[in-house]
């Protein structure tokens, strides 16, 4: 089993990282490989609803990271998604790249268990982390809790580490994705549903 640790931040081995690791530390407690990927500092592109992927089952956009972290996220067992929070929201080039992902590939995360953490200096944390859960919710997939609301609080990788509390949340949300990958593995099927999706109408334009 194995869980992608998606590293939302410009900066590989800051806060956001700090957090992810200690997730990773506990998955490897129990059993569970864990995958680090990093978003880093190029240039992306965000969706334009352009519907090219509903016709073709991929982006229009091709070779950014966009791509790889599809494939990547289809493979894992489990994905855990992490950001630093700017202005109460996730890094913004983090969620270009999860809108054209999950728009475009979305079908696919079905029924995986799904976290999203965050970091922050001081406010901002609970909306941060409401934003990044509605990927998952949108997708039928498990979201994954912990003791907390799964944010920790630090202006450096050392301040991190301090907060006693975050990093104990974050040990929690390993145990519990841990718990809930190895039930999957050793349960029933998920459910299947033939029923055709409907969208709200409102007749006449009302």
């Amino acid at each position: 089993m194995k869980v992608l640790l998606v590293n939302g931040s410009p900066k590989k081995d800051g806060c956001t990282y700090t957090a992810l690791d200690a997730i990773a530390s506990t998955l490897k407690e129990y059993g569970v490989e864990s995958e680090f990927f990093h978003i880093g500092t190029a240039p992306v592109q965000g969706c334009i609803a352009c519907a090219y992927c509903k016709k073709n089952k991929k982006c229009v956009f091709e070779g950014d990271i966009c791509e790889d972290l599809i494939e990547k996220m289809a493979a894992a067992d489990g994905i855990v998604i992490g950001s630093p929070v700017y202005y109460s929201g996730p890094n913004g080039s983090l969620c270009a790249i999860l809108d054209r992902a999950f728009y475009s590939a979305g079908a696919r995360f079905k029924h995986k268990p799904a976290a999203a953490i965050v970091n922050c200096r001081r406010g901002g944390a609970s909306a941060a982390f409401d934003r990044l859960n509605k990927y998952f919710t949108i997708s039928q997939m498990h979201v994954v809790s912990s003791t907390y609301w799964n944010a920790t609080h630090g202006f450096t990788p050392e301040d991190v580490k301090k907060d006693i509390e975050g990093i104990q949340i974050m040990q929690g949300l390993g145990r519990n994705m841990a718990w809930l990958l190895k039930l999957i593995e050793n349960g029933e099927a998920p459910p299947k549903s033939d029923e055709k999706r409907v969208f709200t109408s409102f007749p006449d334009g009302k």
